[in-house]
This record gives structure tokens, sequence and C-alpha cells, in this order.
């Protein structure tokens, strides 16, 4: 083959690079679920960088059609992958209210959970789910609020400290005893794997063991 022809498979091993880290990420045996919708996030973005670099584009002000289509084909399959488990087990992730995250890189702002328009739809349907009780309904909206606002006890200074360095189930161990519902809830999608084949293994292992 001649150079044009190893230029090419290049580039394109280049921009599914991203794709094939996420998902082979995602299969790890282990929690995954909470971070999924940010590894989605964080995977577009490294497909965008690689084909604007290659285009010669500007990241912000650019525009690239064949990058267009990517990322329609990468957001149909999330449509379909996505539930609301996704966007709840996303929003109990503390460092994702943190500054140093939303921060983001090349210039791009990330937005926190609470600012997602479709997290904050999913998140109430789950909220809606586990607590049937009007009062309980409440409770967790209004410790949720707490949370992301960084008020209360959420506000001290080694509390928001933590939600960088801190393991997001860690954190809620350490420092969600004001927010209960919430605490447990992180308890249960914290340690949750993000793939069935995960599960399956897990199956095997236990019926080798019967």
């Amino acid at each position: 083959m001649n150079d044009e022809k190893w230029d090419s498979i290049d580039y394109f091993l280049k921009f599914t690079k991203p794709m094939v880290d996420m998902l082979r990420s995602a299969d790890i045996d282990g929690p995954k679920l909470h971070l999924i919708y940010d590894m989605w996030d964080s995977m577009i973005e490294k497909v965008k960088k690689v084909i604007f670099e290659h285009e010669g584009k500007d990241l912000i002000s650019g525009q690239s059609n064949f990058f267009d289509t990517i990322h329609d084909i990468l957001v149909a399959r999330w449509n379909k992958s996505n539930t609301p488990l996704h966007c709840m087990a996303h929003s109990l992730v503390p460092k994702y209210y943190h500054e140093s995250w939303l921060q983001g890189e090349n210039g791009i702002r990330k937005l926190a959970p609470n600012e997602d328009s479709e997290i904050s739809l999913n998140r109430v349907k789950c909220f809606q789910r586990y607590f049937k009780d009007s009062n309980e309904m409440k409770q967790v909206s209004l410790e949720y609020g707490s949370f992301c606002s960084g008020s209360g006890y959420f506000s001290e200074p080694h509390v928001i400290e933590a939600m960088m360095y801190e393991d997001s189930l860690s954190w809620w161990v350490n420092h969600g005893v004001s927010a209960p519902l919430l605490q447990q809830l992180a308890y249960k999608l914290l340690t949750q794997p993000a793939s069935s084949s995960c599960c399956e293994r897990n199956w095997i292992g236990l019926f080798l063991l019967l």
C-alpha cells in the first residue's frame, strides 16, 4: 500500500481509539454505572479533537461535516442505551459539581448534572420510582438541592475539597449523613457495574462455586 493508504488507516485508528478505550473500560468488572455518562461525553470530545486537528479546524469555532456525521451516530447509539439510572448515578458523583471538574478542557466548560436538562429529567424519574411516599419525595428533593448547591454541611471546606480526590462511594460514606435518603441511594447505585457482561461473569463465577 502507498503512504496515503497508510495515513488513512492511521487516521481511522486514531479517531476510533477513544471509542474502543471507552467500551473496554466500561466492560471491566467493578462499579462503573455512575461513570458511563461522563465517559461517553469525554469519548466524543476526544474523537472531535482528533478529527478537528486532522482537518486543521478550531476546536471551539470550527465546523466539520465528517465529525457531525460521526457525532450523530454516537449520539443515536447513546440514546438507545441510555437509561434514567445512568443519569441518576451520574448525579450522585460529587466531583461533577466541583469547580475544578467544571472548568473542563480546551476552553470548553462542563455542565454540572443539575444544569443538564436531560440528566435532570431522568433524575426526577428515578426519584419518583424510588420514593413513592410524597414526604420522602419532598425530603430527597431537598437533600439533593443541598448537595448540588453546596449548602449546609455540604458547604464545609473539607467536604468540598474531598469531592475531587475521594472515591464517590467513600465520599458519601464520610460526608452524606445530612442527606440520609440520598446517601442510601448512593450506596445502591455507586456499586453497580455498567455492562451486562460483568453481571454474567459474576454469575458464572458463583455457579462454579456451587
